[in-house]
């Protein structure tokens, strides 16, 4: 049981501290700077909404606050079957932007490719309804295409608390070791996945997403990079959300994310094999994460069942370390102690992938936003 244990507590760490150093470490031995310069190409902006009523007039009063050239830049807004006022609220706009109405809700993915057979830019700009893009966004993007070998451009999110403040709990520290992940794969060659509120490509490079694709910041970048252009990681390109104050919504959030991983293996077996350039970092980034529920499940068993006061030890840590996770959620003002924020939030990250692999093996994976 111990070459079990240690194996276990080895692939967690590495999942969540080992690959970040090991990227760390390729970035100072071979670091791959772009060039970037300021330029000018027709640019159209892609948003799929359904039912976005209340966020639709702020969406689209922040798009005509842009520093972009306003006669080289598009926006293309499919509404998705929606039940609600969107439609009408396109509609109104048609002089300003290209409304798409579909009649049927398919999915995201299916008017996104609607929407891209509207788009007459060269760069493909993706934004989602709900968050606050950054006046100079657009710009920052599309500087990164100067350079010849990029072929997708990932901005950042920077989740909020409702105070407006960057958030300090320990959800937002996930976030931004996640971020800090991230901008070590671009520095060192392509991030895997971008971010899906705010990213561009360009436009040879688009390739049609299946029907009910949870991940298309996922599929989409890793279609680019197997045509052999790079995947970067823009952080002047921001896009602001909310970070939910009920862990529930977050909770949902995640469990969609970590499904859509799930989904992309059967809808692209061909990122499990050679053909994919990012293999050893999809499964370092993407892969390994869903396999940690498993892990601690072994570690905690293994613990039990070896003899010794040493793995005695590790056993009740564990133990309280769940427990603290478990008071977090029954007492949520626990979660001003960072112990017991950090148990909570790890442990729900986990039950997240738990279900995720539930939803996908049950065929719960269709999930429109």
């Amino acid at each position: 049981m111990k070459p079990l244990f240690w194996l276990c507590v080895a692939l967690v760490a590495y999942a969540y501290f080992g690959y970040a150093i090991w990227l760390w470490l390729l970035a100072r031995l071979r670091n791959r700077p772009i060039l970037r310069k300021p330029i000018s190409p027709n640019v159209s902006i892609i948003i799929a909404a359904r039912n976005e009523e209340a966020n639709l007039p702020a969406k689209l009063e922040n798009l005509q606050l842009l520093n972009f050239p306003k006669d080289r830049l598009q926006i293309v807004i499919a509404s998705d079957g929606s039940t609600d006022r969107t439609a009408d609220i396109l509609r109104a706009q048609a002089s300003v932007i290209r409304p798409v109405i579909l009649d049927k809700s398919n999915g995201k993915a299916c008017a996104l490719n609607e929407a891209v057979k509207h788009a007459t830019g060269e760069i493909f700009v993706f934004l989602d309804t709900r968050q606050f893009v950054e006046p100079d966004a657009i710009s920052e993007l599309v500087a990164c295409f100067s350079d010849a070998t990029v072929g997708a451009v990932s901005g950042e999110l920077l989740l909020e608390s409702m105070s407006t403040a960057p958030s300090s709990d320990a959800l937002g520290i996930y976030w931004k070791i996640e971020k800090a992940v991230r901008k070590l794969e671009s520095a060192s060659g392509s991030v895997v996945g971008v971010t899906g509120a705010i990213y561009a490509i360009r436009r040879q490079f688009y390739t049609e997403i299946p029907d009910g694709t949870i991940l298309d910041d996922v599929f989409v970048p890793m279609n680019v990079a197997r045509k052999g252009k790079r995947v970067i990681f823009q952080p002047s390109a921001i896009a602001r959300d909310r970070l939910f104050s009920e862990k529930g919504k977050e909770f949902s959030r995640k469990v969609r994310t970590l499904t859509g991983n799930y989904q992309l293996l059967r809808l692209s077996p061909w990122l499990l094999s050679p053909a994919n350039p990012l293999l050893f970092r999809f499964i370092s980034h993407k892969l390994l994460r869903l396999l940690v529920p498993l892990l601690l499940v072994l570690m905690l068993v293994a613990a039990a069942m070896i003899s010794g006061p040493v793995f005695r030890a590790i056993f009740w840590l564990q133990i309280l370390f769940y427990v603290l996770a478990v008071l977090g959620s029954l007492s949520p003002s626990t979660r001003r102690l960072k112990p017991v924020a950090i148990a909570n939030t790890f442990v729900m990250l986990n039950a997240a992938a738990a279900l995720a692999f539930y939803n996908f093996v049950a065929g719960r994976n269709r999930v429109w936003v």
